[in-house]
């Protein structure tokens, strides 16, 4: 075992602290990362906060993964030392079940292993990017493309999969109508690859001092939510919606703004259920569906693509000393858009 800095939670209530971890052995098969850059995502505050279920402290979060190979197993094939690399919220599945089988680890159908709190192929409990340094099996490691900027990438490990599994699956593309619900960490990059995609994009977001963000990421509209005029006209207008906002929303007055057939999407993740009237969905054969983030061919799929059209998140680089201020910002909506850390400032 290897000890390693890290910064995490020791309960769901006290600021995070650093700490210390410790890494499996390098396997036959595994990764060893020295990380550099990890994203703050609001899943991993969620998470601290056991607002999704229990979880096992000590707990360090994060599923947004840059750094470079340091050492590889002796049976490592796809992956050598020197290179940058990923890990994003997996990092490990059955690879043996259907969806696996087809590259969808993300909904493998005996669980797979998220990167923090969930249950390692050694029997301990994961631990997340927060660290110097981790150990994965190289199935679970990603390419990062040499012409992304390493210290902005880290939130496409998430963030970015996220939007881009289902405009793709959803077939965001020129002629579609595409509207995104929230312009925060994950509706940004939403509006960056629907724009990329070719899709005719439509930013549906509480006030207006993101609308000219919007624009410049390539959204063609930007909607103010409050203003319920503005709204009431949107109504038949998109064949796709991503809502993106984890806190309560009015599900069923969003979708009478799809046309029929139209689908919306959820990938933000409230800690409360919604209430969905049925006729909402019924006269216009509306569907209302989820998705979570991507199998590793996707992610890397989508990294390339992200690499063929320039995309980045927009960050705030900040050191390890500033995650508890940092956290303090997500929650108050104070951060445009996607905060990272740089892992080598730890003491």
């Amino acid at each position: 075992m290897t000890t390693v800095k890290a910064y995490g939670a020791i309960n769901a209530t006290d600021p995070l602290e650093q700490l210390t971890i410790e890494r499996r052995e390098v396997g036959p098969h595994d990764v060893l990362i020295d990380i550099d850059y990890a994203g703050i995502c609001h899943s991993d505050i969620h998470t601290i906060r056991g607002e999704w279920g229990p979880i096992t402290y000590p707990q360090v979060v994060g599923h947004e993964i840059v750094g470079r190979v340091a050492a590889v197993g002796s049976d490592v094939t796809k992956h050598r030392v020197g290179e940058t690399v990923g890990v994003g919220c997996q990092s490990s599945s059955c690879r043996e079940c259907a969806q696996c089988r087809q590259g969808h680890d993300q909904y493998c159908l005996k669980g797979n292993v998220q990167t923090y709190d969930g249950v390692d192929v050694d029997g301990t409990i994961t631990q997340g990017g927060y660290s110097e340094k981790t150990v994965i099996d190289e199935n679970f490691v990603v390419t990062i493309p040499e012409s992304l900027d390493r210290a902005k990438a880290a939130p496409l490990l998430c963030a970015g999969i996220t939007l881009y599994s289902p405009l793709k699956h959803w077939g965001a593309g020129p002629g579609k109508r595409v509207a995104i619900v929230g312009m925060g960490g994950l509706g940004h990059m939403g509006v960056k690859i629907a724009a990329a995609l070719g899709a005719d994009v439509t930013v549906l977001s509480r006030g207006t001092r993101k609308r000219e963000d919007a624009l410049a990421f390539g959204a063609s509209r930007y909607v103010d939510t409050t203003d319920a005029e503005a709204m009431k006209e949107l109504a038949g207008s998109f064949d796709l919606i991503v809502n993106t906002v984890s806190a309560p929303i009015d599900l069923a007055s969003y979708l009478t703004l799809l046309d029929v057939d139209g689908a919306l999407v959820v990938v933000g993740a409230p800690p409360e259920p919604f209430a969905v009237p049925a006729f909402s969905l019924i006269p216009a054969r509306r569907t209302l569906a989820g998705s979570t983030t991507g199998g590793i061919p996707e992610i890397q799929e989508m990294l390339d693509f992200c690499a063929e059209h320039g995309i980045l998140p927009e960050t705030e680089l900040i050191e390890v000393d500033d995650i508890n201020a940092a956290w303090k910002r997500v929650l108050d909506a104070d951060v445009r858009y996607r905060f990272v850390i740089d892992t080598k400032t730890f003491r």
